[in-house]
């Protein structure tokens, strides 16, 4: 049985906005500097032994990357080793984060969702995709529901042949 109608693409068709919270990802290169490497027995920080690490450490292999400094133990650090590796990397980093990788997601994240014009999606049916190649922290999709729901006609999660509601306005809104 042949037809002679053409092919929709109902999605297309349907206003809806999809967006990709991988699209944010950050485009500089990380970098981390796990300070327990530097540690007497990965605990205890001895300041002459620590300067001296940081004096003689190859800070060329930051030049134009974020640079994430953070401690894996449970040792306690203090403030000034975060600010000699601070001023150390300073001239070769493109930026420096304290913490490990999934913080430094979260903020970049909140940041780049807090400075981002959602007033292009008043009044919208948006999709936030669900799938993702990289690591997008939740908290990136808490801010951008956050950010979107005053001014959404509806914001749904996941693809456009598969969705999950999570806010659709009211008329009387």
């Amino acid at each position: 049985m042949s037809t002679d109608k053409p092919l929709v693409n109902r999605v297309a068709a349907s206003g809806l906005i999809t967006l990709k919270l991988e699209t944010f990802f950050p485009a500089t290169e990380l970098s981390t500097l796990d300070l327990k490497d530097y540690l007497f027995r990965e605990l205890i920080l001895r300041e002459k032994d620590f300067r001296e690490a940081m004096g003689q450490h190859d800070w060329e292999q930051y030049r134009d990357k974020v640079l994430l400094v953070y401690c894996s133990t449970d040792a306690i650090i203090p403030m000034w080793a975060y600010m000699l590796v601070a001023s150390q990397a300073s001239p070769f980093a493109s930026d420096i984060f304290q913490g490990p990788p999934e913080a430094y997601y979260q903020a970049y994240f909140t940041r780049t969702l807090a400075a981002l014009d959602v007033e292009q999606y008043r009044d919208q049916r948006i999709i936030i995709k669900g799938c993702s190649d990289k690591p997008v922290p939740a908290a990136a999709y808490v801010e951008l529901t956050k950010r979107l729901r005053p001014l959404a006609k509806s914001i749904m999660y996941g693809e456009p042949c598969s969705t999950v509601p999570i806010y659709k306005k009211q008329k009387d809104q």
